[in-house]
């Protein structure tokens, strides 16, 4: 028998394309013969249906105009274990073995969707609702990193209302250059790289229209390296690849551009520094309670010190992101590595 999995993508965040992107490469790669696919498209409103139309449509963002669309939720029942779908004037109940949210940042990776999952005693294909949560909240997740053991940047977080006067002085406490981040938004939205106390207010009120609270973090100097951790028990490290810059950070436009950064994989250090790196990515993902998948970040320091950043509990899924591209480094094709995560979530 085939298990029946759910796909979600598109979703309520800043993020929506990103979504439409690495969910069109992910649902290519599942194995039809395995699995049967259940499509389902959350509008950026924050509407679910079941789509049943071509994938290309999903890339193009036209899957809501091209259809066909038919309204669902999860249903709470766990007598149901699956949607509720709406066609032709009658709702029926499809069952599901199991839910993959490809769906980035807010309402989506923060563990909200993974919270309805669980009341619904669907299985969730990648990290649950607690490590989510953590990880998506940059300030405690270093907490919980510091506690572990783990070097992390100084930083303070300030809720919207904080005074200017208040965030002026911890951030020249800290010291320019400095980054202003809202605390939970991924792909660098709302990131501001701060290099003068006259650049302060305008990246504040940045951060601010992301999140109702941000982090003003200190500059760690070196370059940025990252490694792609599986698996519950037991944990399957990817290769370390490594972002070389030409100059400011890795924003949002180089993310997906590339215009003046480069990708690394693997990085360019060496077999004693990338097992430091993989060894340190299991800890972090352990600290934060992951299981499934997530992608570690770290900065690498001139003095060959590593320094948490963050994780991405649902990381990049292109052919050409980093995640599957460590995995592949490891010797995991795209969709080897696509059918692992199915079998290691179920």
């Amino acid at each position: 028998m085939r298990h029946t999995i759910a796909v979600l993508f598109g979703g309520c965040s800043s993020e929506y394309g990103v979504s439409l992107q690495s969910a069109y490469s992910v649902c290519k790669a599942i194995s039809t013969e395995k699995y049967e696919r259940v499509l389902v498209g959350i509008t950026k409103e924050g509407d679910w249906y079941v789509y049943e139309g071509s994938l290309e449509n999903i890339l193009e963002d036209t899957w809501q105009e091209e259809g066909p669309l038919f309204p669902a939720q999860i249903s709470l029942s766990r007598k149901d274990h699956g949607l509720f779908v709406r066609r032709d004037g009658q709702v029926k109940t499809v069952y599901l073995d199991g839910v993959l949210p490809i769906l980035h940042g807010k309402n989506g990776e923060d563990g909200t969707v993974q919270g309805v999952c669980d009341l619904a005693g669907i299985p969730v294909i990648g990290c649950g609702v607690l490590a989510s949560a953590l990880c998506m909240d940059k300030h405690r997740a270093h907490l919980l990193a510091k506690e572990a053991g783990i070097p992390v940047p100084k930083g303070y977080c300030f809720r919207a209302g904080a005074s200017m006067e208040e965030i002026r002085e911890k951030a020249d406490a800290l010291g320019y250059p400095l980054f202003i981040k809202p605390l939970r938004a991924g792909s660098s939205f709302g990131i501001t790289r701060v290099s003068s106390g006259e650049c302060l207010e305008a990246a504040v009120k940045e951060a601010f229209s992301y999140d109702e609270t941000l982090v003003i973090e200190e500059l760690i100097e070196g370059f940025e390296v990252g490694c792609a951790v599986i698996g519950g028990k037991k944990l399957i490290a990817g290769r370390a690849d490594e972002i070389e810059l030409s100059d400011g950070f890795f924003d949002f436009h180089e993310k997906y551009t590339l215009q003046t950064s480069q990708i690394h994989m693997p990085a360019r250090v060496s077999t004693e520094t990338e097992k430091a790196i993989q060894d340190t990515a299991r800890r972090i993902y352990r600290a934060l309670d992951c299981k499934g998948f997530a992608r570690v970040d770290l900065f690498l320091q001139p003095d060959g010190k590593l320094v948490f950043n963050e994780v991405n509990t649902i990381p990049g899924f292109t052919s050409h992101s980093r995640f599957p591209n460590m995995m592949k480094g490891a010797g995991y094709s795209f969709e080897e590595l696509i059918g692992l995560l199915l079998e290691e979530g179920l």
